[in-house]
Protein backbone atom coordinates (compact mmCIF):
# COMPACT_ATOMS: atom_id res chain seq x y z
CA UNK A 1 0.00 0.00 0.00
CA UNK A 2 1.25 3.59 -0.81
CA UNK A 3 1.14 6.63 0.92
CA UNK A 4 1.64 9.96 0.26
CA UNK A 5 2.09 12.85 2.50
CA UNK A 6 0.74 16.32 1.33
CA UNK A 7 2.44 18.87 3.21
CA UNK A 8 4.80 22.08 2.78
CA UNK A 9 1.79 23.75 1.52
CA UNK A 10 3.46 27.37 0.52
CA UNK A 11 2.46 30.09 -1.95
CA UNK A 12 3.75 28.98 -4.78
CA UNK A 13 2.97 32.09 -6.63
CA UNK A 14 4.82 34.64 -4.15
CA UNK A 15 8.02 31.59 -4.36
CA UNK A 16 7.67 32.13 -8.31
CA UNK A 17 7.97 35.68 -8.08
CA UNK A 18 11.06 36.04 -5.46
CA UNK A 19 12.66 33.87 -7.49
CA UNK A 20 12.10 35.45 -10.86
CA UNK A 21 13.00 38.66 -9.31
CA UNK A 22 16.65 37.32 -8.41
CA UNK A 23 16.72 36.23 -11.69
CA UNK A 24 16.33 39.65 -13.42
CA UNK A 25 18.40 41.07 -11.00
CA UNK A 26 21.76 38.50 -11.47
CA UNK A 27 21.12 38.10 -15.33
CA UNK A 28 21.53 41.99 -15.88
CA UNK A 29 24.26 42.01 -13.20
CA UNK A 30 25.98 39.15 -14.96
CA UNK A 31 25.76 41.27 -18.51
CA UNK A 32 27.13 43.77 -16.18
CA UNK A 33 30.07 42.05 -15.05
CA UNK A 34 31.42 40.88 -18.34
CA UNK A 35 31.51 44.25 -19.54
CA UNK A 36 32.92 45.36 -16.67
CA UNK A 37 35.88 42.82 -16.64
CA UNK A 38 36.80 44.01 -20.29
CA UNK A 39 36.59 47.79 -19.17
CA UNK A 40 38.71 47.36 -15.93
CA UNK A 41 40.75 44.18 -17.52
CA UNK A 42 40.15 42.25 -14.17
CA UNK A 43 40.02 38.57 -14.49
CA UNK A 44 38.91 38.09 -11.23
CA UNK A 45 35.87 40.08 -12.55
CA UNK A 46 35.25 38.50 -15.40
CA UNK A 47 35.61 34.96 -13.85
CA UNK A 48 32.99 35.65 -11.07
CA UNK A 49 30.94 36.69 -14.44
CA UNK A 50 31.27 33.29 -15.67
CA UNK A 51 30.14 32.02 -11.91
CA UNK A 52 27.10 34.46 -11.91
CA UNK A 53 26.00 33.25 -15.49
CA UNK A 54 25.84 29.61 -13.77
CA UNK A 55 24.04 30.73 -11.16
CA UNK A 56 21.86 32.97 -13.36
CA UNK A 57 21.38 29.70 -15.54
CA UNK A 58 20.36 27.68 -12.20
CA UNK A 59 17.72 30.76 -10.96
CA UNK A 60 16.31 30.62 -14.57
CA UNK A 61 16.04 26.85 -14.21
CA UNK A 62 14.51 27.45 -10.21
CA UNK A 63 12.15 29.64 -11.59
CA UNK A 64 10.90 27.46 -14.10
CA UNK A 65 10.57 24.22 -12.50
CA UNK A 66 8.87 26.20 -9.17
CA UNK A 67 6.00 26.50 -12.15
CA UNK A 68 5.86 23.35 -13.22
CA UNK A 69 6.56 21.58 -9.90
CA UNK A 70 2.61 21.41 -9.05
CA UNK A 71 1.96 19.35 -12.25
CA UNK A 72 0.34 15.99 -11.41
CA UNK A 73 2.11 12.66 -12.73
CA UNK A 74 1.14 11.77 -16.06
CA UNK A 75 0.95 8.05 -17.46
CA UNK A 76 4.11 8.94 -18.81
CA UNK A 77 5.76 10.35 -15.93
CA UNK A 78 4.30 8.68 -13.01
CA UNK A 79 6.34 10.02 -10.41
CA UNK A 80 5.65 13.66 -11.89
CA UNK A 81 8.14 15.59 -12.65
CA UNK A 82 10.91 16.46 -9.62
CA UNK A 83 13.54 14.49 -11.53
CA UNK A 84 13.55 17.23 -14.46
CA UNK A 85 15.25 19.47 -12.15
CA UNK A 86 18.31 17.25 -12.45
CA UNK A 87 18.99 18.37 -16.14
CA UNK A 88 19.43 22.08 -15.14
CA UNK A 89 21.59 20.67 -12.63
CA UNK A 90 23.76 19.13 -15.04
CA UNK A 91 23.58 21.89 -17.82
CA UNK A 92 24.46 24.46 -14.84
CA UNK A 93 27.25 22.13 -13.40
CA UNK A 94 28.67 21.91 -17.60
CA UNK A 95 28.90 25.58 -17.83
CA UNK A 96 30.39 26.72 -14.68
CA UNK A 97 32.88 23.47 -15.58
CA UNK A 98 33.77 24.99 -18.77
CA UNK A 99 33.41 28.26 -17.61
CA UNK A 100 36.05 27.72 -14.65
CA UNK A 101 38.85 25.89 -16.99
CA UNK A 102 38.45 28.70 -19.52
CA UNK A 103 39.27 31.43 -16.26
CA UNK A 104 42.50 28.85 -15.00
CA UNK A 105 44.11 29.03 -18.63
CA UNK A 106 44.08 32.30 -18.08
CA UNK A 107 44.54 33.52 -15.47
CA UNK A 108 48.13 31.07 -15.07
CA UNK A 109 49.95 33.60 -17.74
CA UNK A 110 48.66 36.67 -15.94
CA UNK A 111 50.25 35.06 -12.44
CA UNK A 112 53.77 34.77 -14.44
CA UNK A 113 53.35 38.06 -16.30
CA UNK A 114 50.76 40.82 -14.27
CA UNK A 115 48.98 42.73 -15.91
CA UNK A 116 47.77 46.38 -14.13
CA UNK A 117 43.54 46.48 -13.58
CA UNK A 118 41.86 48.99 -12.82
CA UNK A 119 41.49 49.03 -9.42
CA UNK A 120 38.86 51.85 -8.87
CA UNK A 121 36.63 50.31 -11.31
CA UNK A 122 37.16 47.08 -9.75
CA UNK A 123 36.23 48.53 -6.35
CA UNK A 124 33.14 49.94 -8.04
CA UNK A 125 32.16 47.15 -9.23
CA UNK A 126 32.34 45.14 -6.52
CA UNK A 127 29.97 47.79 -4.89
CA UNK A 128 27.99 47.22 -7.08
CA UNK A 129 27.98 43.20 -7.06
CA UNK A 130 27.51 43.78 -3.30
CA UNK A 131 24.28 45.29 -3.28
CA UNK A 132 22.61 43.35 -6.46
CA UNK A 133 23.25 39.86 -5.30
CA UNK A 134 22.52 41.24 -1.52
CA UNK A 135 19.19 42.47 -2.82
CA UNK A 136 18.49 38.88 -4.69
CA UNK A 137 19.25 37.66 -0.69
CA UNK A 138 16.97 39.71 1.13
CA UNK A 139 14.22 38.97 -1.90
CA UNK A 140 14.85 35.13 -1.15
CA UNK A 141 14.91 35.14 2.38
CA UNK A 142 11.34 36.17 2.29
CA UNK A 143 9.84 32.85 1.07
CA UNK A 144 9.39 29.83 2.82
CA UNK A 145 10.19 27.23 0.19
CA UNK A 146 13.32 24.69 0.04
CA UNK A 147 13.70 25.93 -3.40
CA UNK A 148 14.06 29.38 -2.72
CA UNK A 149 16.13 28.75 0.69
CA UNK A 150 18.97 26.84 -1.50
CA UNK A 151 19.06 29.59 -3.92
CA UNK A 152 19.31 32.16 -1.42
CA UNK A 153 22.30 29.93 -0.19
CA UNK A 154 24.01 30.18 -3.79
CA UNK A 155 23.56 34.06 -3.91
CA UNK A 156 25.00 34.72 -0.32
CA UNK A 157 27.84 33.52 -1.61
CA UNK A 158 28.08 35.72 -4.54
CA UNK A 159 28.13 38.55 -1.91
CA UNK A 160 30.93 36.93 -0.01
CA UNK A 161 33.13 36.86 -3.65
CA UNK A 162 32.43 40.37 -4.02
CA UNK A 163 33.51 41.41 -0.42
CA UNK A 164 37.31 39.99 -1.76
CA UNK A 165 37.19 41.54 -4.53
CA UNK A 166 36.29 44.38 -2.88
CA UNK A 167 38.68 44.13 0.02
CA UNK A 168 41.49 43.08 -3.03
CA UNK A 169 40.79 46.06 -4.94
CA UNK A 170 41.02 48.47 -2.03
CA UNK A 171 44.49 47.05 -1.47
CA UNK A 172 45.32 47.65 -4.97
CA UNK A 173 44.65 51.05 -5.43
CA UNK A 174 47.26 51.59 -2.35
CA UNK A 175 49.96 48.90 -3.20
CA UNK A 176 50.92 48.16 -6.51
CA UNK A 177 50.38 44.35 -6.79
CA UNK A 178 49.19 43.75 -9.95
CA UNK A 179 49.92 39.83 -9.45
CA UNK A 180 46.45 39.94 -6.52
CA UNK A 181 43.61 39.78 -9.54
CA UNK A 182 44.88 36.73 -11.29
CA UNK A 183 45.46 34.95 -7.92
CA UNK A 184 42.13 36.00 -7.23
CA UNK A 185 40.43 35.13 -10.19
CA UNK A 186 42.19 31.56 -9.85
CA UNK A 187 40.82 31.29 -5.95
CA UNK A 188 37.39 31.87 -6.98
CA UNK A 189 37.48 29.37 -10.21
CA UNK A 190 39.01 26.81 -7.82
CA UNK A 191 36.00 27.63 -5.35
CA UNK A 192 33.62 26.59 -8.26
CA UNK A 193 35.39 24.03 -9.64
CA UNK A 194 35.04 21.93 -5.42
CA UNK A 195 31.65 22.97 -5.51
CA UNK A 196 30.60 21.24 -9.36
CA UNK A 197 32.39 18.53 -8.87
CA UNK A 198 30.25 18.22 -5.25
CA UNK A 199 26.90 18.91 -7.13
CA UNK A 200 28.10 16.95 -9.91
CA UNK A 201 28.58 13.90 -7.70
CA UNK A 202 25.25 14.46 -5.85
CA UNK A 203 23.54 14.36 -9.67
CA UNK A 204 25.00 11.00 -10.68
CA UNK A 205 23.70 9.69 -6.94
CA UNK A 206 20.37 10.67 -7.50
CA UNK A 207 20.50 9.22 -10.99
CA UNK A 208 21.89 6.03 -10.45
CA UNK A 209 18.74 5.96 -7.71
CA UNK A 210 21.56 5.67 -4.39
CA UNK A 211 20.37 6.11 -1.13
CA UNK A 212 20.04 9.40 -0.12
CA UNK A 213 23.21 10.83 1.57
CA UNK A 214 21.45 12.23 4.59
CA UNK A 215 19.54 9.18 5.21
CA UNK A 216 21.07 5.73 6.70
CA UNK A 217 18.82 2.69 5.74
CA UNK A 218 19.92 0.98 9.34
CA UNK A 219 19.03 3.29 10.95
CA UNK A 220 15.41 3.57 9.68
CA UNK A 221 15.21 -0.68 10.12
CA UNK A 222 16.48 0.05 13.99
CA UNK A 223 13.81 2.47 14.28
CA UNK A 224 10.91 0.52 12.66
CA UNK A 225 12.00 -2.61 14.78
CA UNK A 226 11.16 -1.33 17.82
CA UNK A 227 7.46 -1.86 16.96
CA UNK A 228 6.48 -5.15 19.02
CA UNK A 229 4.99 -6.16 16.21
CA UNK A 230 7.24 -5.86 13.32
CA UNK A 231 9.51 -9.10 13.58
CA UNK A 232 11.81 -8.24 10.78
CA UNK A 233 12.53 -6.35 7.74
CA UNK A 234 13.91 -6.86 4.15
CA UNK A 235 13.74 -5.69 1.02
CA UNK A 236 14.56 -2.29 1.80
CA UNK A 237 15.11 0.07 -0.63
CA UNK A 238 15.23 4.24 -0.18
CA UNK A 239 15.94 6.60 -3.30
CA UNK A 240 14.79 10.22 -3.94
CA UNK A 241 13.53 12.13 -7.18
CA UNK A 242 15.30 15.42 -6.64
CA UNK A 243 17.42 15.28 -3.66
CA UNK A 244 14.42 16.38 -1.51
CA UNK A 245 11.37 14.02 -2.18
CA UNK A 246 12.30 11.04 -0.69
CA UNK A 247 10.70 7.31 -1.27
CA UNK A 248 10.62 3.97 0.46
CA UNK A 249 9.70 0.61 -0.39
CA UNK A 250 10.01 -2.56 2.67
CA UNK A 251 8.46 -5.84 3.41
CA UNK A 252 7.54 -6.45 7.24
CA UNK A 253 7.49 -9.43 8.51
CA UNK A 254 4.65 -9.25 11.51
CA UNK A 255 3.13 -12.28 13.47
CA UNK A 256 0.05 -14.08 12.00
CA UNK A 257 -1.94 -13.37 14.96
CA UNK A 258 -2.33 -9.60 14.16
CA UNK A 259 -6.52 -8.49 12.80
CA UNK A 260 -6.30 -6.58 9.82
CA UNK A 261 -7.29 -3.24 11.75
CA UNK A 262 -4.11 -3.63 13.40
CA UNK A 263 -2.01 -4.22 10.42
CA UNK A 264 -3.66 -0.82 9.07
CA UNK A 265 -2.74 0.53 12.58
CA UNK A 266 0.73 -0.46 12.47
CA UNK A 267 1.11 0.72 9.10
CA UNK A 268 0.04 4.28 9.50
CA UNK A 269 2.38 4.69 13.10
CA UNK A 270 4.92 3.65 11.02
CA UNK A 271 4.24 5.79 8.02
CA UNK A 272 3.79 9.08 10.02
CA UNK A 273 7.01 8.05 11.99
CA UNK A 274 9.12 7.22 8.53
CA UNK A 275 7.73 11.19 7.42
CA UNK A 276 8.60 12.68 10.68
CA UNK A 277 11.47 11.47 11.65
CA UNK A 278 13.20 10.55 7.89
CA UNK A 279 11.40 12.89 5.52
CA UNK A 280 10.61 10.24 3.42
CA UNK A 281 6.88 11.62 1.49
CA UNK A 282 6.24 8.20 -1.01
CA UNK A 283 5.84 5.05 1.57
CA UNK A 284 5.26 2.24 0.19
CA UNK A 285 4.74 -0.88 3.05
CA UNK A 286 3.98 -4.53 2.16
CA UNK A 287 3.10 -6.72 5.18
CA UNK A 288 3.91 -10.52 5.49
CA UNK A 289 4.12 -13.14 7.57
CA UNK A 290 6.40 -15.15 9.86
CA UNK A 291 5.64 -18.34 8.20
CA UNK A 292 5.10 -16.63 4.37
CA UNK A 293 8.49 -17.51 2.74
CA UNK A 294 10.14 -14.08 0.45
CA UNK A 295 10.72 -14.54 -3.08
CA UNK A 296 13.44 -11.76 -3.04
CA UNK A 297 16.91 -12.89 -3.22
CA UNK A 298 18.60 -9.64 -3.06
CA UNK A 299 16.88 -8.38 0.45
CA UNK A 300 18.83 -5.70 2.20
Amino acid sequence: MTHHHHGHNHNHNNSTENISTAFFLNLFFTIVEFIGGVYTNSLAITSDAIHDLGDSISLGMAWYFQKISNKKATKTYSYGFKRFSLLGAIINSIILLVGSIFIIIEAIPRILHPEESDAKGMMWFAILGIIVNGAAVLKLRKGSSINERVVSLHMLEDVLGWAAVLVASIVMQFYYIPILDPILSLLISLYILYNVLKNGKESIRIILQGTPIQLSIETIKKRILKFDEVKNIHDCHVWTMDGEYNILTMHLIVDESLKWKETKLLKLKIRNLLYKEFHLEHITLELEILSEDCDYIDCI
